[in-house]
């Protein structure tokens, strides 16, 4: 039986930069590190410049007609690659959704701590969804839950949009709110100011009593978290209890 041909699996990684006597077209754009052309000429030609002046010749435009290379030291161009990347990737705002859970009959201390928590993540940049969770009959009375979602929006609108109005998935309620225009160019302007201070080693400042604020923010979240699953294991037990027997 004829045996069917093998799958070969190509490597997916970016193409690689061509170097010297990498570069094997006829001819090339050449430029100088300072940004001064040296015209088009032969690769050859190219190659002999380069090393005349001790440095690299490096294609950086192979899709122009002939390509462009530049006549420079790569390793340092591709030193200063890499830093530029890890600049952007640093400095790139990553935008997550954090959960904040309730129950319809959560009291107004627990409310309260929600909503610092609540602020602290749209503060930081991120969403928030906030979600009620029905236990039994309370499903009975969705308009219980929809006031709670408004009284939280209504105390953090001053920060906040809402990117999803409150809505019944299933036996929860849900709203997803998102910070303004405002919080983010602040939370911008804020890190450009952080990277021009850099703190001294050892040095707490205020951003680590900031971070102490906040843990100790994150530990009352879930403690009212916590009250709310001891409510739940209540009602389920409250329901095994009025359970009919089976005969």
């Amino acid at each position: 039986m004829a045996m069917g041909r093998r799958m070969v699996h190509r490597d997916s990684r970016a193409p690689q930069i061509r170097v010297n006597h990498r570069i094997r077209v006829p001819e090339v754009r050449v430029v100088l590190d300072d940004g001064s052309q040296l015209g088009v000429m032969s690769t050859s030609d190219a190659l002999k410049a380069a090393e005349e002046r001790g440095l690299d010749l490096v294609e950086v435009n192979p899709k122009s007609s002939p390509p462009v290379c530049k006549i420079l030291d790569f390793g340092k161009y591709k030193y200063e690659e890499k830093k530029r990347a890890s600049d952007a990737k640093r400095k790139q705002t990553v935008v997550e959704l954090k959960e904040v859970k309730l129950r319809p009959k959560t009291d107004d201390h627990d409310l309260n701590v929600k909503v610092r928590a609540a602020k602290r993540f749209l503060e930081g940049g991120n969403k928030v969804k906030f979600t009620v969770r029905f236990r039994g009959r309370e499903i009975t009375h969705p308009e219980r839950a929809e006031m709670q979602l408004n009284w939280l929006f209504q105390q953090l609108e001053e920060i906040a949009n809402v990117e999803q109005r409150a809505q019944m998935e299933g036996r929860t309620m849900s709203l997803i709110l998102s910070p303004k225009p405002a919080v983010l160019q602040r939370l911008a302007s804020d890190r450009a100011r952080r990277e021009s201070m850099a703190p001294q080693p050892g040095e707490k400042g205020a951003a680590g009593a900031h971070s102490d604020e906040a843990e100790h923010e994150e530990e009352e979240l879930h403690e009212a978290d916590d009250d709310d699953d001891d409510d739940d294991d209540d009602d389920d037990d409250a329901g095994d209890a009025d359970a009919p027997e089976e005969s």
